[in-house]
């Protein structure tokens, strides 16, 4: 997989940038992981939405992959409903 699937067309400025950010984390496992929801939630995600996803890609790789994949808490500032939909999500498995 080389990254997005989607184009950032129709986009405003804001869905892209974090479009951008979410393929480009620095390690392959987080792109994969923020990548692909992205692609597919990213235009349907309200504004509370986005300024959570922008608080969550703020937090370093190692620390949101240890608390996506169960091997630490989440900390309690990015820990939410958004953060659970992310964990949640298996692309292809949840119509999204």
């Amino acid at each position: 997989m080389t990254g997005t699937t989607r184009s950032s067309g129709g986009l405003d400025e804001r869905r892209k940038r974090l479009l951008f950010r979410c393929w480009h984390r620095g390690t392959r496992e987080m792109d994969l992981i923020l990548g692909r929801f992205a692609d597919i939630t990213i235009a349907s995600l309200t504004e509370d939405e986005l300024t959570q996803l922008e608080r969550l890609i703020e937090v370093p790789d190692p620390d949101l992959y240890a608390a996506l994949t169960d091997t630490a808490l989440p900390a309690p500032a990015y820990a939410g409903p958004l953060f659970e939909r992310i964990k949640a999500f298996r692309p292809g498995a949840q119509g999204e």
